[in-house]
This record gives structure tokens, C-alpha cells and sequence, in this order.
């Protein structure tokens, strides 16, 4: 049960903090994506706040023996780079610079009942449907 709290209040405050940088608007991101356009540098600014306050901690957390709710860290599942995901990786690219969403936004966004966010959402959702189902196919 502490762990369910600790990752819902988790995503409470990546919820808050990307509504607080106004990064649940697509407008934004495309904004940062148009370089050669009325540029945004906003999303830049939030995203190096996020690498600094995850630099900071990061340190701290890995002085401590395990985590507060596990018995230890986790090892990375994997550490190559594959075709899976470059593919991903370039899916995910495409799909944020077409819309302006990637997925922790989109889910926030979702309580605005948007007819663009619930339709982005929806098909996220089935890509990811469908991967998993080709994934057991061919596995």
C-alpha cells in the first residue's frame, strides 16, 4: 500500500508541476519545436529545472543502502540499443512533434475532456495495444 501512495503522489506532483509550467499545452511544445518560427524557450527552461532537481537528488538517494520502499535498487532491464527502440524512440518523436503531446501531458490533459487530448490518449493507448500483441506474436 506504501508504495501505491508513494507512486500516486508521484504523479500528483509531475501532474502539478506540468501544469504549473504550462507544459499541458500542446501550443507549447510545438512552440519549442519551431525553431525557424516565434520560438518558445519555455520548455527548455522546464526541462533543465527537471535535470537539475534530478541531478541534486539523484546523488542523495544513491548514498542511502536502499530505497525507502524496497529492500534495493532496481538494475536497468537493459542497456543495448536495439531496433525496438530507435523505433520507439522515433515513434514517440514524431507523435510529440505532430501534436504537441507526449504522454505524461496527454494524461493530464485528459481531464480538460479535450476532443484532441481524449483522441491522442485513446490512440496512444491502442498503439501500445497493439505492440504488445504483436510483442507476444513474435516472441
Amino acid at each position: 500500500m506504501k508504495a501505491l501512495l508513494s507512486a500516486g503522489g508521484c504523479g500528483l506532483l509531475f501532474a502539478l508541476g506540468l501544469g504549473l509550467g504550462g507544459m499541458t499545452q500542446p501550443e507549447k511544445v510545438l512552440g519549442f519545436l519551431d525553431v525557424a518560427g516565434t520560438w518558445d524557450p519555455s520548455l527548455a527552461m522546464v526541462m533543465m529545472g527537471a535535470v537539475g532537481v534530478h541531478a541534486v537528488l539523484l546523488r542523495l538517494i544513491r548514498r542511502r543502502p536502499a530505497p525507502v520502499l524496497a529492500p534495493r535498487f532496481p538494475a536497468p532491464p537493459s542497456t543495448r540499443v536495439d531496433t525496438a527502440l530507435i523505433v520507439g524512440a522515433a515513434l514517440f518523436g514524431v507523435g510529440w512533434g505532430l501534436v504537441g503531446y507526449c504522454p505524461g501531458p496527454a494524461f493530464v490533459s485528459v481531464v480538460t475532456g479535450g476532443r484532441d487530448v481524449l483522441l491522442f490518449v485513446l490512440s496512444m493507448l491502442a498503439g501500445m495495444g497493439l505492440f504488445r500483441l504483436w510483442s507476444r506474436a513474435n516472441a
